[in-house]
């Protein structure tokens, strides 16, 4: 076994990564494999990324043999020993995993109990159509971001290149091999800072600013909506906009903004206990039977779930649960629902913080 080891020089990474953990308890893994699965091939070479001396540093255990995985995996532990959070790109999924089958063939007593975790793709992943991304391998999301890399291969393309290595030992392929593991390593720390779009959704913010638009549709008929601009909670590495079910986001930087239609019309709010109701035809309401028990019996039927409510002409905002209480509908059928803007909530700059959270997370599905 081999080890090699280098510095990335003049790379900063613009994300608060001190906020997760000091960044000398931070520790970035990459492994090379010759298959997927650890029964059936081979661990050949284990990559690490942490931060020394103000210096973001590589660390790379390579198996010249195949016998070499054993004292690899022994490395690589007694070095991580003293770190406490690792970094990886859906390692959940493989590295992981494929590390400790490798121990238990081995019969080495490591896991990986003591760390704290943070998977790139995991996080990055359920924003995937947000981002508009074709994919989220890490390739495509270095490309998102801007990144280029030197290497061209695949993990797929090296289990040849790694088995021919052993054969022959050739200095070239080795330098293929480790080029490789590097540019992922690389890689991984530069898209780090796209842990702000998972930020964007998971994290607080704080709206500032909240402002009615007027506007004429395609159609030629005029609508409302309400925007609102807000901090981000950690700064995004990239402008980037979004479209969907009539809301408009927009962010970069510290600050995002987000549209969503304002609607002013007779909504109705549908009682639950639609058997403690009258409805009224004439009125085209519900009442409690406590007062509509006084109503002359020609006048009033016993309500049914979809004729108990009451109607109200106001403005209304668009909901996709149960946020903000009462929440009305146009029918009893529809799925859609929504809250009023009172003038109340039209000053709460907390309520439309909550609200901006909510939006966000309906249009990342």
């Amino acid at each position: 076994m081999l080890v090699f080891e280098n510095t990335i020089k003049d790379l900063k990474i613009n994300y608060p990564l001190q906020d997760i953990a000091p960044l000398d308890k931070i520790l970035f893994i990459d492994i090379e494999t010759t298959g997927f699965t650890a029964r059936s091939s081979n661990l050949y070479l284990i990559g690490l990324v942490y931060f020394n001396n103000d210096t973001w540093c590589t660390k790379q255990f390579f198996a010249e043999s195949y016998t070499d995985e054993e004292e690899m995996l022994r490395e690589f532990f007694d070095f991580a020993a003293s770190f406490t959070h690792l970094i990886h790109f859906n390692g959940n999924n493989f590295d992981l995993p494929y590390i400790l089958s490798k121990c238990k063939e081995y019969n080495l007593p490591y896991d990986f109990e003591k760390f704290n975790g943070i998977d790139l793709y995991k996080r990055l992943s359920p924003y995937k159509t947000f981002l508009k991304l074709e994919n989220c391998k890490q390739k495509t999301v270095e490309r998102f971001m801007g990144i280029e890399r030197e290497d061209k291969f695949t993990g797929g393309d090296l289990i040849g290149i790694y088995h021919s290595f052993v054969k022959n030992k050739d200095d070239e392929l080795r330098k293929i091999l480790l080029l490789h593991n590097y540019d992922d390593l690389q890689g991984m720390l530069k898209i780090t800072p796209s842990l702000a779009f998972s930020d964007l959704f998971s994290e607080k913010i704080k709206v500032t600013k909240v402002a009615a638009n007027y506007y004429t549709d395609e159609a030629g008929n005029n609508c409302q909506e309400v925007l609102m601009v807000f901090d981000l909670p950690t700064a995004l590495p990239l402008t980037v906009s979004f479209l969907y079910d009539k809301c408009y986001f927009a962010g970069g930087g510290n600050q995002g903004m987000v549209k969503v239609p304002l609607y002013e019309e007779e909504m109705k709010y549908f009682y639950a206990n639609y058997k403690d109701y009258y409805y009224l035809p004439d009125e085209d309401c519900a009442l409690h039977k406590s007062v509509a028990s006084f109503v002359d019996k020609e006048h009033r039927e016993k309500c049914k779930p979809e004729n108990c409510y009451t109607r109200q002409v106001s403005k209304y905002l668009p909901e996709w649960s149960d946020l903000f209480s009462p929440f009305f509908k146009r029918d009893y059928a529809s799925k859609e629902i929504f809250f009023e803007l009172t003038d109340e909530r039209r000053t709460d700059r907390e309520l439309f913080s909550e609200y901006v959270s909510h939006v966000l997370n309906h249009m990342a599905i």
